[in-house]
């Protein structure tokens, strides 16, 4: 026995989570295979770089180089390696225990975008690439200013080639190129590129080369001499101001006038030194993220340290600063990270490939329409949203850790150099997003296979368009970063910048050496701004998409705020209906219906006043009046049948009483809940039997039935008794078919099943659309009875063709056509009312037609012929000019005079009835 009153929200959501995991189960198979394409995509990362590390990483170009020596003299050779024995570029992967020293060099700028000081020096210089080096000065003591800056350079070039080092010391040696990532290499040495000695000013032609290093590591260079200029400002204000101006615009390399370093002597004296250095940090790498690791700075420290000393003890007094030099290294080997480079694109197909799982399933239950058979059996929307969206994000958070769990177990640099906690909440994030945005979207399609098209064009297309158009953007500093902001709304996109910035950093972690993504680097990385869009869509998308369900399962237009012109002028039509005289049944039951409405409270269970409904005319064709206010009361304990052709209204007016769509106008109580306000506390005690069969296929009959009773908050062993006796009393229990899923049961099976659905859980009001359909006769008196037990405590409504069908089972019946009912009563009644005739038939020759015809009108001379071929001769008699003994003595008379070779005499059926009211009715709309 069901518990008292309604399931509650846990119930319901108990109900819906056991059918999830239930109907999860049955595809456990495809769930695995779904689970296995990260790692079938991780595993070909895998072949890709091992096929890059063969042909690349590990070729002999690319370590130490090595030679065969012959130290014996016996001819057989030793193979030996190291730097003396490698190439230029080879050398750098030998160990280096003695790293070379390089002179310390300090950053200026290039010569068009050096500043110009319009007193001092005419613009044209830019032209002609001659501009001086500008370093500016401030303190609070200008002539000890003065003095530290005549001391800054060297007013003539020096150099020992005995000790080269020694020499450059003496110099200010400068360049334009940026700090290398470490100087072992320096790449202001072994570049192409002039070096700068800075002096006050230039001999004519003044040029100098210099060797540096040893074998294969050594370098030939040029010097060029640049001139130095050293300028007051007064306070650090101008200073900060004059930087700021002549900083670089945007991301281009055009500037205004760009420094080369600043000092603010403070308050420095012969007995205090105390100095603050304004020097470029802003410079990026080759590749246009990140500032250079090795920062030109000691030369700026040395420069005026050794100013200061002479300034206290002298021009004989120096502090020369010789070289810089790495640390020793063990010996290294090149380790590009093609995996991670490539990565995006494969990790974003991976993801993005739960979009379609997820949307699929959503447009299924829609396509199917089990989300609204749920609802009707009580399943509330705040259930079903929990428990849906839970349980996708329990399977997309499994999937996603999967990821992480196969891609570090094979190797992937991707996976193992970034953090994991940043990675798992970038993904988990990101599935909720996704997740979100598939609920939304379903509200577009209404069937699978569009859907599907559409989401793995979405998937395929995001990935594509990532790598080939938005990482060109991102990588193009000179496109504005506000579009990239923009661009990255698009869901696919924040996915795939997300994914580029880890690839990024696992790449350099890996060359480097170094980690790769780390919350420190959230801000740093651009992946807070991708963090922030990805919450906010997700409120969004899921905010709308809660909203668009609600609305639309009320059955209005999620985007009309106001009932619209055509509505309004509808609802106008329809109140302008003239009244038409009823006949007195139907008037007898529009008054009852009427003062059951004024009564608090009713033991009938359904009340129906005036409810009309109007289909908006389409195509030109004016509106279709399907319910023409409709007055019904329908108390508990009995099965109401209703009659009709096929378009007369009766499939309008149960969508109303189920919800599916909102009557016009008039109103519908359901045990005092009216169906416009109340239909999700209706829905609690109602069960539907559908005209269609709504049913899960991979789902097995008991497990229908333990879902929806569930749903009617049956428990523990009155579930299993109830489930079980549904099964027997629908003859379902036999040879295991109970426990065959449902999409293999044939359709008399599917329609039985659908029957005890609605019967489960004892629902105060049941609606039955043709319940016998397709079913044999003995399965058809097997589910008669069913009904008819189940009545005693249930107020049943259904719809047949079956006039034997509703007069086994309707306590009443109406007769309904063209919109509205045209007669109500029990069928005895009703065949009693409109059935006042008897029917005769007789078969003779052909020649004996005519006799047949003088004999039926001395008997009634009132008959109608209804049916005449080859013989066989009916004709319709009223009861109240005959008497069914005259009938037999005229038949005995009239074989006395010809052959008669059948006949026989019928009382009216229901059957007869229905074609009579229908034609009649059907007459009087074409008339």
């Amino acid at each position: 026995m069901a518990d008292s009153g309604p399931a509650s929200f846990f119930t319901r959501a108990n109900a819906i989570l056991r059918k999830n995991l239930t109907y999860q189960k049955r595809y456990i198979w495809s769930n695995v295979r779904l689970i296995m394409i990260p790692l079938y995509l991780c595993i070909v990362l895998v072949c890709i770089q091992a096929l890059f590390d063969s042909q690349v990483n590990n070729s002999l170009d690319n370590q130490c180089g090595c030679k065969c020596i012959d130290k014996t003299g016996e001819g057989q050779c030793e193979m030996v390696c190291g730097v003396e024995y490698s190439t230029r570029d080879q050398g750098v992967f030998c160990a280096i225990p003695n790293p070379q020293p390089w002179p310390p060099l300090m950053l200026i700028p290039r010569p068009q975008n050096r500043a110009v000081d319009s007193n001092l020096i005419d613009g044209s210089c830019r032209g002609r690439n001659s501009c001086p080096v500008t370093i500016l000065v401030t303190g609070n003591n200008q002539s000890i200013g003065a003095a530290l800056s005549r001391n800054f350079l060297r007013r003539s070039f020096t150099m020992n080639s005995f000790d080269i080092l020694s020499g450059l010391a003496h110099n200010v040696l400068a360049t334009t190129y940026k700090g290398s990532a470490t100087s072992y290499l320096d790449a202001a040495i072994v570049s192409d590129l002039s070096i700068y000695n800075i002096q006050p000013r230039c001999p004519p032609n003044s040029t100098f080369q210099f060797s540096i290093g040893q074998s294969p590591l050594n370098f030939t260079k040029e010097m060029r001499c640049v001139q130095g200029l050293n300028l007051w400002r007064n306070n650090s204000r101008e200073i900060n101001h004059e930087i700021f101006r002549g900083y670089q615009k945007g991301n281009s390399d055009e500037t205004i006038s760009e420094i080369a370093a600043a000092y603010d002597l403070l308050d420095t004296n012969k007995t205090n030194f105390n100095v603050s250095i304004w020097y470029n940090a802003t410079y990026m790498d080759d590749s246009g993220n990140k500032p250079p690791k090795l920062l030109r700075v000691p030369r700026l420290v040395s420069l005026v340290a050794n100013a200061y000393l002479q300034y206290l003890q002298g021009p004989r007094h120096k502090i020369l600063f010789e070289f810089v030099k790495e640390m020793p290294k063990q010996e290294t080997k090149l380790r590009l990270d093609i995996a991670s480079l490539i990565g995006p694109i494969f990790f974003t197909w991976v993801i993005l490939l739960l979009f379609p799982v997820i949307l699929n399933s959503l447009v299924y239950e829609k396509q199917q329409r089990l989300r609204m058979i749920m609802k009707m059996h009580g399943l509330g929307d705040g259930p079903y949203w929990m428990i849906s969206y839970v349980y996708f994000l329990a399977i997309s958070t499994l999937y996603v850790v999967c990821l992480m769990i196969f891609g570090s177990a094979i190797g992937l640099k991707f996976f193992r150099l970034n953090d994991y906690s940043f990675q798992f909440i970038f993904y988990f994030l990101y599935i909720n997003l996704q997740i979100s945005l598939a609920f939304l979207i379903s509200s577009a399609f209404s069937k699978v296979e569009t859907a599907s098209v559409a989401a793995y064009i979405y998937v395929f297309g995001s990935g594509l368009l990532g790598s080939t158009l938005f990482q060109f953007l991102i990588e193009d500093l000179s496109f504005p970063r506000g579009w990239i902001f923009v661009l990255e709304m698009y869901p696919g996109f924040s996915l795939f910048r997300g994914l580029y910035e880890l690839s990024q950093c696992a790449f350099h972690g890996n060359l480097s050496g170094r980690d790769g993504m780390k919350w420190r680097d959230f801000s740093y990385s651009g992946m807070d701004e991708v963090f922030s869009i990805i919450v906010v869509e997700w409120f969004v998308s899921i905010t709308a998409a809660y909203y668009i369900d609600k609305v639309s399962s009320a059955g209005k237009n999620p985007f009309k705020i106001s009932p619209s012109p055509q509505r309004l002028s509808l609802q106008k039509q329809v109140s302008a209906v003239s009244i038409e005289m009823e006949k007195l049944d139907v008037t007898q039951e529009c008054v009852k219906a009427e003062k059951l409405m004024l009564e608090p409270s009713t033991s009938h269970a359904i009340v129906c006043d005036d409810l009309k409904k109007v289909y908006p005319g389409r195509d030109g064709n004016p509106p279709k009046m399907a319910v023409r206010g409709l007055s019904l009361a329908v108390p508990s304990g009995e099965c109401f049948g209703m009659l009709g052709p096929n378009g007369a209204g009766k499939t309008s007016f149960i969508n109303m009483m189920t919800g599916l769509v909102k009557p016009t106008s008039g109103s519908a109580f359901v045990h005092g809940l009216e169906i416009c306000k109340d239909m999700d506390r209706v829905y609690t005690s109602m069960g539907v039997c559908p005209q269609h069969d709504l049913l899960w296929e991979n789902l097995t009959g008991r497990e229908h039935l333990l879902f929806y009773g569930r749903l009617k908050n049956l428990k523990g062993s009155d579930l299993n008794q109830a489930v079980e006796e549904s099964l027997k009393s629908v003859n379902l229990i036999h040879g295991g078919v109970a426990d065959k899923p449902a999409g293999k049961y044939s359709g008399g099976m599917k329609r039985r099943l659908s029957v005890a659905i609605s019967l489960i859980g004892s629902p105060k009001v049941v609606y039955m659309d043709e319940p016998s359909t397709g079913l044999d006769p003995a399965s058809r008196m097997n589910l008669w009875t069913v009904i008819k037990r189940a009545k005693t405590h249930t107020a049943i409504i259904l719809t047949t063709h079956s006039m034997e069908e509703a007069e086994f089972l309707c306590d009443r019946l109406g007769i309904f056509v063209d919109g509205r009912l045209q007669c109500i009563g029990n069928p005895k009644v009703i065949k009693g009312r409109y059935g006042g005739s008897y029917v005769f038939t007789m078969t003779t020759a052909l020649e004996n037609e005519k006799a047949v015809e003088m004999l039926i009108q001395d008997v009634s001379p009132n008959a109608k012929k209804l049916y005449h071929i080859a013989g066989t001769q009916k004709f319709e008699i009223s009861k109240e000019e005959v008497r069914i003994s005259e009938v037999f003595q005229a038949v005995e008379k009239a074989k006395s005079s010809f052959k008669v070779f059948a006949w026989g005499l019928a009382d009216t059926t229901l059957e007869d009835v229905f074609i009579k009211v229908a034609r009649t009715e059907a007459f009087n709309v074409f008339s």
